[in-house]
């Protein structure tokens, strides 16, 4: 395991990698922009929903709430999908981070709302923080580098000094301003915004890549090391500590094994002895993007039993997967995930568990299930550039979980693999798909 930690160090810290990230943060932040202000020009707002905006935009009241504080105006701008916002205002971690080309991570990982705000607007891009913040930002990140022409300071202590600078920044009050679903701003645009970011640049997706990778090295290293009898938590931890060497972090780990996994979808960590089968389970995050991957090893070969379910499941998915060709809608996608279900033997067994989906700004860009017609994303065609997590899984503790990327002629890429990792013999999916290690005792 020690080439493993070399490999993740010199990896993320040498100068050429440092460079290299450094002008695909630049890259990303001017694709961003760019499909920003094309939407703003076309005043089609699809998805849009009318947000509680302040009767006086710019007066610290409720309804003009900064980070942490949640709107409570009760008015609501009737005709947000008629008028075409003056700008857009970006304030949670997901969006930031895209608008961004992946800024440093935020400060509190739980944050809904950041302490950075992205503001773009025809007239210019700016970003607003706390004085806390803006000398690390300045030095660290480079706004100007980014395309944001100014970076605006407000006291810590006055949040909502947050909502007045991004008015400053559009030229426009609160109401004439779409966002991410901050209710400050009269146009709520997030649906829209997961649609221009679904199909990432190519700077996002080498970005991507990378995560995909150190995200299986993680998993498979805590793994490989791991020895029948080991607490459940000390799988956990060696995964976690390989992740947090690379710079990425965790919003999803799980771990756990024997009979606690053929029990529970989840089996969370809890300090459980794990003595012949152990599930890794990570949704990996970086520079705001998201990579999902499952691993397990075995302390001996698996019974039959056990063989058949897993191949049931690998079945499923490589039904969802060969589904997800460009132009081939997500509801076409999602009736051949419930064909798959019900060709093994189980059917409608995806309502017992999270299917997954279309992963990248957050770990599920949406998540539907079969039949869900009246969804948005129910014809939401799949297309190059949209990266996908599936996760079928059956009861008893089988479950497959790998991102892809959907490439320009169609194929999928897988970015969740890692050297070192046996695979699945005789697999249809080229190339084979991750199996289950065997560590012996």
């Amino acid at each position: 395991m020690q080439s493993f930690v070399t490999w993740v160090i010199l990896h993320h810290t040498t100068a050429f990698g440092t460079t290299e990230r450094r002008q695909r943060s630049v890259a990303r932040a001017d694709a961003a922009r760019q499909r920003v202000l094309g939407w703003l020009a076309t005043g089609t707002i699809q998805g849009a929903r009318a947000a509680p905006v302040a009767e006086a935009a710019g007066e610290d009241e409720p309804g003009l709430a900064g980070p942490g504080q949640a709107g409570s105006s009760p008015h609501r701008r009737a005709d947000s999908g008629q008028r075409r916002p003056a700008g857009l205002v970006l304030t949670g971690p997901a969006a930031v981070a895209w608008a961004s080309g992946g800024m440093a991570p935020p400060v509190d990982r739980t944050a809904a709302v950041d302490l950075v705000w992205a503001v773009i607007s025809p007239a210019g891009s700016g970003l607003i923080t706390t004085g806390v913040e803006a000398d690390r930002i300045r030095a660290e990140y480079d706004p100007g580098l980014h395309g944001f022409g100014e970076l605006a300071e407000v006291a810590w202590y006055r949040p909502e000094d947050f909502v007045s600078a991004a008015q400053a920044l559009a030229g426009a009050p609160a109401a004439m301003l779409a966002s991410d679903g901050h209710p400050a701003f009269g146009i709520d645009a997030s649906e829209d915004l997961i649609a221009l970011r679904l199909a990432l640049s190519p700077a996002e997706a080498d970005d991507l890549a990378e995560l995909g990778a150190d995200a299986a090295h993680a998993l498979q290293a805590g793994l490989a090391q791991w020895r029948p009898g080991e607490r459940d938590l000390d799988i956990q931890a060696r995964c976690a500590a390989y992740l947090e060497a690379s710079g990425a972090d965790a919003p999803v780990l799980i771990v756990g094994g024997d009979d606690r996994l053929e029990r529970y979808r989840h089996p969370m960590a809890v300090g459980a002895r794990v003595s012949r089968l152990a599930m890794a389970v990570v949704v990996a995050r970086r520079a705001g993007l998201h990579a999902a991957a499952t691993r397990f090893a075995a302390s001996a070969p698996a019974d039959t039993g056990y063989a058949a379910l897993r191949r049931k499941v690998l079945a499923v998915e490589d039904a969802v997967l060969s589904a997800c060709t460009p132009g081939t809608t997500y509801g076409a996608v999602l009736d051949a995930l419930d064909t798959a279900y019900a060709a093994v033997g189980s059917k409608h067994g995806w309502t017992g568990h999270y299917q997954g989906g279309p992963i990248g700004f957050a770990q599920r860009e949406f998540e539907i299930a079969p039949g869900q017609a009246g969804s948005r994303w129910y014809g939401q065609p799949v297309a190059a550039g949209h990266a996908i997590a599936w996760n079928p899984s059956l009861p008893g503790g089988a479950k497959s979980e790998d991102t892809y990327l959907v490439t320009a002629d169609g194929r999928l890429d897988r970015v969740t693999a890692a050297p070192g990792w046996p695979t699945e013999a005789h697999d249809g999916r080229q190339p084979p798909r991750p199996a289950v290690l065997e560590v012996g005792t």
